[in-house]
């Protein structure tokens, strides 16, 4: 059960609990909007205030644990996980609390008493919690067995065999760990980043650094980050890695939880998900993969404060720390804080300057800014360091061209319009902003025309996209051709000033005035005026009004439409 559909259990409730409900309502409603807002810092405040005045309220009780646990504080959480569990109250987060505080403390018969009580969190989790519990007493056959039971229940093997393999490789057993991690059962687990790197280092214990240097290039290609660009170059000198992704059993358990999040990730809400990796981060602080991972889902919840304090504690020694800055400027920029977001990466710059993310990064937010000529200079940077281009630079290219247009710079734009093109053929963004930019420039507009009917084809729900069509179509004088698809743009976006703009234009050269009019004011009302560009200017519109379309093409010196038109109005 996610936070969200918890906090609505625990409303439901309160609602009868109506001295407590009285008293203290302003606490219930302010931590049921929170929790829905995914806010867990006032989530937990509110909640614990409203518990002062209704202890005996397990709903309550579970979504402070919870709005704790998603907020990272979970010692201020375990003293109300505790009074839950005196209640004798059951539910998942609070007891997967417990069983986290009894693991950290190495309170391994507290935590085999739990599991063995059925108090713990799930069959997954508890199954492998055990095993290393068992590892934790010196019992390592025992652990054997205990992962070999839960590879034995449906849909979990790949998990059981994985865990198994790191028990072994901690004790020594490099052949055994290889064995399983070479295993076709295994292989669903063995994907990940986390994954390639136990293996490497349990190759290169076995003394295969050509098997490790060959698994790493197979998994990652040339385009490696510091982390494994050292590995690698370690391997590729003859050196040993030794295995280092665990040293007890309570890292073994934080890595339980830590691939229970990343399983769940890609099908589990983010709020659920992020209560398992901050078990990892709870059970292991410097977990940087954990922080990461942490980190990532506050920001897609949209709490960029707390994103980028989990980003902050990556070490500025970590080899991930470039990572890290680079998530912490996304969730700043997220956050609205562009400036902050430029200064971190403008450290990155001078920290990290020989890595092409780091420049894109840097180029999209200088974009993003309109600070186009910065963002030229990063994207020419990034494909420098890139060196020869490969197919998926198509978008540093694109992002470029797009640059320069804006700077007027077409001479300088086009090739690289067009070298997006030759390394993405069917790219629709591509097609539509060359296609388009060809329009309204009156050059080669049978190709431009065509590129932007493939792009249709390829993305026949774009709003933009369809706009581009009719808009090429008007340009090229072709009114009762343009105009169905301005209409169904208009349908796509319906409250985009650029659209309805357009549609305006091309409903008064066909001759329908009136609904013109109605398409420009709607225009007008959805303009953003303190950002309004030459796209949607909303002076223009309000000449349009007042003079009609006919008369300010005039005033500007264009063709009337009768003239663009040519034949088709004759």
């Amino acid at each position: 059960m996610g936070l969200k559909r918890i906090i609505a259990a625990a409303l439901l409730a309160t609602q009868f609990s109506g001295a407590a409900l009285a008293q203290n309502a302003g606490a219930y409603l302010a931590a049921r909007q929170a929790g829905f807002e995914t806010d867990f810092a006032a989530a937990a405040d509110y909640y614990t205030r409203a518990l002062a005045r209704d202890l005996t309220n397990p709903q309550l009780m579970e979504a402070a644990t919870i709005a704790h646990l998603g907020l990272g504080a979970v010692e201020r959480g375990l003293p109300i996980a505790r009074q839950f569990a005196e209640k004798g109250f059951e539910a998942q987060i609070p007891q997967m609390m417990l069983l986290a505080e009894e693991v950290r403390t190495k309170d391994w018969a507290a935590v085999l008493k739990r599991i063995d009580d059925k108090r713990g969190v799930g069959p997954l989790v508890d199954g492998l919690t055990k095993a290393w519990a068992l590892i934790g007493q010196g019992e390592m056959g025992a652990a054997l067995k205990a992962f070999d039971e839960v590879s034995n229940q449906r849909g979990l093997e790949p998990f059981a065999f994985y865990h198994k393999a790191l028990a072994l490789a901690l004790v020594g057993d490099f052949e055994g760990a290889e064995a399983i991690l070479g295993d076709e059962r295994t292989q669903a687990l063995m994907m990940t980043r986390r994954a390639v790197i136990v293996r490497a280092e349990v190759l290169s214990q076995l003394d295969k650094g050509a098997d490790a240097l060959q698994l790493i290039d197979g998994a990652f290609g040339a385009d490696l980050d510091p982390e494994l660009k050292a590995f690698r170059d370690k391997l590729a000198n003859g050196g040993k890695q030794p295995f280092s992704l665990i040293s007890d059993a309570t890292d073994g358990v934080a890595e339980v939880y830590f691939t229970v999040a990343s399983a769940l990730n890609s099908d589990a809400g983010d709020d659920y998900t992020l209560l398992y990796a901050r078990i990892a981060e709870y059970l292991r602080p410097d977990h940087v993969e954990a922080l990461l991972l942490v980190a990532r889902l506050l920001d897609s919840l949209k709490q960029y404060d707390l994103s980028v304090e989990t980003y902050r504690k990556v070490p500025a020694s970590d080899p991930s720390i470039h990572a890290a800055d680079l998530g912490r400027a996304e969730a700043l920029r997220r956050g609205g804080k562009v400036e902050a977001a430029a200064e971190v990466l403008q450290s990155l710059v001078k920290s990290h300057g020989d890595l092409p993310v780091v420049h894109v990064t840097l180029g999209d937010l200088m974009r993003q800014l309109e600070r186009y000529k910065e963002a030229a200079g990063a994207y020419s940077t990034a494909l420098s360091l890139y060196g020869t281009p490969q197919p998926d630079h198509w978008f540093v290219y694109y992002a470029r061209a797009i640059s320069y247009e804006r700077l007027s710079d077409w001479a300088k734009a086009e090739p690289d319009f067009r070298q997006a093109l030759t390394l993405n053929p069917s790219q629709p963004q591509v097609l539509n902003y060359l296609g388009y930019s060809l329009v309204e420039k009156q050059e080669k507009l049978d190709e431009a025309l065509a590129m932007i009917e493939q792009a249709v084809a390829l993305r026949p729900d774009s709003g933009y996209i369809v706009d581009s069509l009719g808009w090429a179509l008007y340009r090229l004088g072709r009114y009762d051709e343009a105009i169905g698809h301005m209409e169904r743009a208009a349908e796509l976006m319906p409250v985009d000033p650029v659209v309805n703009d357009h549609l305006g234009d091309v409903l008064w050269a066909v001759g329908r005035k009136r609904e013109a009019e109605f398409q420009w004011r709607r225009a007008l009302s959805f303009v953003d005026h303190e950002k309004a560009s030459g796209d949607a200017d909303p002076e223009r519109i309000r000449r349009k009004l007042d003079v009609g379309l006919d008369q300010v093409l005039a005033e500007e010196g264009a063709p009337p439409l009768k003239v663009a038109n040519g034949a088709a109005n004759n």
